[in-house]
């Protein structure tokens, strides 16, 4: 697959994140998806393996912080990996603002992303002033 189409593959991706559309997402996934989180207990934050696993890990963006947004994205594309930079905004349970760069590197199989790999700058959340 050319670099320009999957490019359009992580728009896509990004766009889906924003309307919280499950099935989008796991549509650009491919069949041995890997998602590597930005926080858990591993060196690589937490590991979701196969489309069951990632597709709850992904859902569960939305559970934690229902107005998560992945804003202002910038994409590459060289060979078979693949870099998004966004600004990561949402609320937190408690009412906290999170506002956060982050970084996901990719790298694609068949035309699918087949690894996720999140990085986000560890930003305490913000309490919102009147």
């Amino acid at each position: 697959m050319s670099e320009e189409s999957l490019t359009r593959l992580l728009e896509s991706f990004g766009a889906a994140w924003n309307r919280h559309d499950i099935e989008a997402l796991m549509a650009c996934m491919h069949d041995d998806c890997v998602f590597e989180a930005v926080a858990g207990p591993d060196a690589c934050g937490a590991r979701h393996q196969g489309p069951q696993a990632v597709r709850k890990a992904f859902e569960s963006a939305w559970l934690t912080i229902p107005d998560a947004q992945w804003r202002n994205p910038r994409v590459w594309v060289k060979g078979e990996q693949g870099v998004v930079e966004s600004t990561f905004t949402g609320t937190a349970a408690d009412g906290a603002h999170i506002e956060a760069n982050m970084v996901d590197l990719i790298t694609f199989r068949d035309g699918k992303i087949l690894r996720k790999n999140a990085f986000r700058k560890n930003r305490p959340p913000m309490r919102r002033t009147a």
